[in-house]
This record gives structure tokens, C-alpha cells and sequence, in this order.
């Protein structure tokens, strides 16, 4: 099964999501599409604890921290979704996405069009930040014109009972975890979670 893991935007904890729901279904990870440095592929497989995933290389490894459209025309490439093929595994993957749903692959063509092509659970990991309502309920329904279910979502960062209450309620949405801020995420904190995280996925959503 293809878990796609993606987010109500930029630096919202999709990384750190990935790495926990590989090492709770002791699955396969792959990224698609990069764009710069360090590959978040590197920061996943150093926060897994098992020895049985693997980390596929990246389809698009584009160097500049951008949007992918303008990443790749930035070094004279064309990115295209008919090129995305994803890795051949026998395992669970979990796929995560560049940015937020918008972020464009091209001119025409959007993160949104990743996660339709490949999922079959998607997770939406949202910070609660000042508008992160507004991002998260958006990100939610446009999920959903496009036909996509959501499995729950994985709020990261300090608490807002408030903010959460009205995205699930409003989003008929699910909490599958919420990680808590800690001054360092390690391979335990990672196990941890991971454990919580598969209880979740088995028995809430």
C-alpha cells in the first residue's frame, strides 16, 4: 500500500511524519521530487531504527530550495508526471511530497497530481500556526474535489485545542498523532511515536 504523506505547506514536519509512519510499518520511503539540500531522504533513513527499508533515490534531485517548477527551469529541465515511476517494492511505501498540494511540477501539472497518481492513504500533516485553520480546511477540501480521501491528520508542534477542534470537526478529519515540540528528534522519539502512530492507523481512522 502507498502511504503519501503531504502537507498544508512548507516546513510543516512531513520529514519527520515520513520517518515515523517507515518505522511504524517498517516500510520503504521515497521522495519524488527534491528540491535542495540535504535530501530529506538522508534525514528519514537517519531517524529509522529498522533494517529492512529502503530508501529509493529520488526521481527529480533538483538543487535549489524552490518550488519544483522553478527549481527545474532554474537548471534547464522540464519536470514531468509521465516520468514519475514509482519504485518497485514489496514492502508498504510511503511517498512524500515537495511543499504544500499547489506547489506546481510544471505549468500545468501540481503536488495534488502526486498524490492522486500514487496514493492509497493519504496523510495531511498541519502546524498549528496563526492561519494554519484557513491552510489546513483548504488543503482538506481541495483534497477532496480532486477525490482523494484523507486517512487523518498529524498535527506538529505546541498544542491549540481551539485550532485542532474546528479542523477535525470541520474537516471530518481525524488526529492520528501529534507530535509535541522536543529539543532534539532522535531514533527513540521516532520508535516512540511510530508505536502510537500504528495503534492509531489500526483503530482510529
Amino acid at each position: 500500500m502507498n502511504y503519501f504523506v503531504t502537507g498544508i505547506g512548507t516546513d510543516v514536519g512531513k520529514t519527520v511524519v515520513s520517518a515515523i509512519l517507515v518505522e511504524a510499518l517498517t516500510a520503504d520511503y521515497w521522495k519524488p521530487v527534491q528540491c535542495g539540500y540535504p535530501r530529506d531522504t538522508e534525514t528519514v533513513e537517519s531517524l529509522v531504527s529498522n533494517p529492512s527499508s529502503v530508501f529509493h533515490r529520488e526521481t527529480y534531485l533538483l538543487e535549489e530550495p524552490a518550488s519544483p517548477h522553478q527549481a527545474a527551469y532554474n537548471q534547464g529541465l522540464s519536470l514531468n508526471l509521465a516520468e514519475v515511476v514509482a519504485p518497485d517494492t514489496t514492502r508498504d511505501l510511503v511517498i512524500e511530497g515537495a511543499g504544500g498540494l499547489m506547489a506546481p511540477i510544471n505549468n500545468g501539472e501540481f503536488m495534488i497530481d502526486l498524490v492522486r497518481k500514487f496514493s492509497d492513504r493519504t496523510i495531511l500533516v498541519a502546524s498549528l500556526y496563526l492561519g494554519s485553520i484557513n491552510h489546513t480546511l483548504l488543503s482538506i477540501e481541495v483534497l477532496r474535489k480532486r477525490g482523494i480521501e484523507i486517512s487523518g491528520i498529524i498535527f506538529n508542534g505546541p498544542s491549540n485545542l481551539h485550532s485542532e477542534s474546528i479542523i477535525l470537526s470541520t474537516g471530518e478529519s481525524c488526529c492520528l498523532l501529534h507530535l509535541r515540540p522536543v529539543s532534539e528528534i532522535k531514533k527513540e522519539n521516532v520508535r516512540l511515536w511510530a508505536k502510537t502512530l500504528k495503534k492509531n492507523l489500526e483503530q482510529i481512522c
